[in-house]
């Protein structure tokens, strides 16, 4: 498989995750791909005319060198699925990112002990409290936290992160080169120093809304287990922890009053079998066997 073809169908519009699997289920090196015509596009890989007129365009006119200049100038680097250096952990989960992009320490993806964190946008004081005091035990061992850089829980999983000199990966809904929420720009640049911003999104790829559930299986597969702190009855967190379910990964919840509407769905996650976290003891416990 050619790696630059690859990447350069990546960003070609029109062409999504389930397009590029079936290129590559009937084509592994990618070459026939770049001799389609629209009509063959929508008939043989069923993309609508919008997407295959997108897609006819840009395969004729994109340039992988081009392309890469923009993330060499970023010091940006490109992992491919058929890299040795694509993180293991995504590796075998069911739809595993075709491309990933990343700036600052690769070697967050080879932490040996780590926890994806996420929660609501608005948490309680009680909330950070309860994320603070699980977390940093685990931070004083060494482990490398996994979050999404959104505003709330995710910012506070972060900045203790780099307060306690540890390790974070910040895994985006959007392009490295359109930060999002601007107001975490400058956390951003922090985490470059320390941990890594990822993405499987183009450099300038901006925030869609349909793209934040997208990444969680991303958050939730680069560890092996998810610790959910504040989450309402319907919540992007919950997304996150059905995925990590789904991908065989433990699921840990924080839970709260039943009057609580930011604890409605941590308390529904440990209804249905997520484990209730009240200090780090209860994830090292449970993960021992894993790490």
């Amino acid at each position: 498989m050619d790696r630059e073809r690859l990447i350069l169908l990546h960003h070609c519009r029109g062409a999504g995750w389930k397009t590029i699997q079936s290129f590559l289920a009937v084509d592994p090196d990618l070459k026939s791909v770049f001799q389609l015509t629209k009509a063959e596009l929508r008939e043989q890989f069923r993309m609508n005319e919008r997407n295959s007129n997108d897609f006819f365009e840009d395969v004729r006119h994109l340039s992988y060198r081009s392309i890469r200049q923009t993330y060499d100038k970023h010091n940006i680097k490109i992992h491919t699925y058929f890299d040795t250096h694509y993180p293991g952990s995504l590796r075998h989960i069911f739809d595993p990112p075709w491309v990933l992009y990343s700036k600052g320490d690769t070697d967050a993806f080879s932490m040996p002990l780590s926890i994806s964190i996420v929660g609501t946008r608005h948490p309680t004081e009680g909330g950070l409290k309860s994320l603070e005091k699980i977390l940093k035990p685990l931070l004083q061992k060494g482990w490398t936290t996994v979050s999404g850089l959104a505003a709330g829980i995710d910012t506070h999983a972060h900045e203790l992160t780099l307060t306690h000199s540890g390790s974070t990966i910040a895994v985006l809904g959007s392009g490295i080169g359109q930060i999002y929420p601007k107001s975490n720009l400058g956390l951003a640049r922090r985490i470059i120093q320390s941990g890594l911003l990822l993405s499987e999104y183009p450099f300038s790829t901006p925030p869609r809304r349909w793209q934040f559930p997208e990444r969680n299986r991303i958050i939730s597969g680069l560890t092996r287990g998810t610790l959910v702190v504040e989450a309402r009855e319907r919540s992007g967190s919950l997304i996150t922890a059905d995925q990590a379910m789904e991908q065989g990964r433990e699921v840990f919840a924080v839970p709260g009053s039943i009057l609580d509407e930011c604890a409605a769905g941590t308390n529904r996650l440990i209804q249905q079998g997520a484990k209730l976290v009240m200090e780090a003891d209860d994830i090292l416990h449970e993960l021992s066997l894993v790490y």
